[in-house]
């Protein structure tokens, strides 16, 4: 068995994201050792056999010196666990973590690329000198690791447009999948529509187009329904608690807040909504699709392999706010597509995102060996 030890930038993270990973590797026999910032989840973890460590990060924040002292963290972390296999999530983690794991003498590591973030949202023109400090973090961060895991085909032809890595340790998953047994297919409302936008209050994923779109069906279609769920964000394009409490008081969206299970308010959604200007690929859109809600997103990197276009939803171009209100329109005047597109939708995610088949990739990528998968005694750390 291997001891396998696990960096994300924030503790939910585990909850939301790779639960079904650490689970099953842990009910394997393996001992998996989870790393995040302060985690109100231990209990949760020391439940299914996984051990918590804590290393401070704050992965939006642009404080060089605190990113030292995470960095230094991670060394120390890693030097006093010593992992067989280490695997780092998001920007931070993956280029901090990288530089640590050197440092520290773990040999086998895995890099998650789960979205660019802001860096490489925010460039048009000449390239920042953030971008291009980040670009050479990355550029070291990649030469130094056993593999390279990418979300989307996107992503990895950018890094390779950059020169960023070598092809050979490249591998694409489809995000980190879907529990199919727990978001199951389930009834649509037809009347009223009722259209669902869940993402952290943050610009770049298209709040403010899905709201102005809202804005002007609402003047149209009044029964119509526009509803908002997600946690407010410290990211550069966060939206301020003080606009969204004006979209709430001009009646055009109800936001929701912040939950920990989605289901019940996919289950009373008619059709899922994620204008967003770039992901890896979106869990929400995933468990959206398992539970049969056709999907409107835009034909941007990650949000497109989620549609095939009038098969289970529809692409819109991103930031176009007039397109979004029409795809948004057909389904009101004609909520028969609901029924049609989302079965459509549980099908593609059983293709192409169970949960089981991109966790089974990600273990070969780690080396672990199909005896060690099965709970066997072999262990391959490579």
């Amino acid at each position: 068995m291997a001891k396998i030890m696990l960096v994300v930038p924030y503790a939910k993270y585990y909850k939301n994201f790779s639960w079904d990973l650490i689970q099953s590797l842990a009910l394997e026999g393996h001992e998996v050792i989870a790393a995040a910032p302060s985690n109100p989840y231990h209990k949760e973890l020391a439940s299914i056999g996984v051990v918590y460590a804590h290393i401070p990060i704050k992965n939006t924040g642009l404080n060089p010196f605190y990113d030292l002292y995470s960095m230094f963290k991670m060394f120390q972390a890693f030097k006093r666990h010593q992992p067989d296999i280490l695997c780092c999530y998001s920007i931070k983690p993956v280029l901090y973590g990288s530089i640590a794991a050197a440092c520290s003498n773990v040999k086998h590591v895995l890099l998650m690329i789960t979205g660019l973030g802001y860096a490489f949202n925010a460039q048009s023109g000449k390239p920042s000198a953030l971008f291009s400090f980040v670009k050479m973090l990355y550029r070291f961060a990649l030469d130094r690791c056993t593999k390279v895991l990418f979300e989307n085909a996107d992503d990895l032809k950018l890094f390779q447009h950059l020169q960023l890595l070598r092809s050979d340790k490249a591998l694409i998953v489809g995000g980190a999948g879907v529990n199919l047994d727990k978001f199951k297919l389930s009834a649509r409302p037809l009347r009223p529509v009722v259209f669902l936008l869940i993402a952290r209050l943050i610009k770049d994923k298209g709040i403010v187009e899905y709201v102005e779109a809202a804005r002007r069906l609402k003047e149209k279609y009044p029964d119509a329904v526009f509803q908002l769920l997600g946690p407010f964000d410290s990211n550069p394009t966060a939206i301020d608690r003080a606009v969204v409490t004006n979209w709430i008081e001009e009646g055009h969206i109800s936001y929701i807040g912040e939950t920990e299970d989605v289901r019940p308010y996919l289950k009373e959604a008619s059709v899922f909504v994620l204008p967003s200007y770039r992901e890896g690929t979106p869990k929400s859109a995933l468990e959206a699709m398992a539970m049969g809600l056709p999907v409107i997103t835009t034909d941007a990197p990650g949000c497109r392999e989620t549609v095939v276009s009038g098969h289970n939803g529809f692409l819109v171009p991103a930031k176009e706010v007039s397109a979004l209100a029409e795809a948004m329109e057909r389904f009101i005047l004609n909520p028969a597509l609901i029924l049609r597109m989302g079965v459509k939708s549980r099908e593609l995610a059983v293709e192409k995102y169970d949960v089981r088949a991109v966790n089974a990739v990600i273990k070969e990528a780690m080396g672990l060996t199909a005896e060690s998968n099965a709970g066997g005694k072999e262990k391959g750390a490579g």
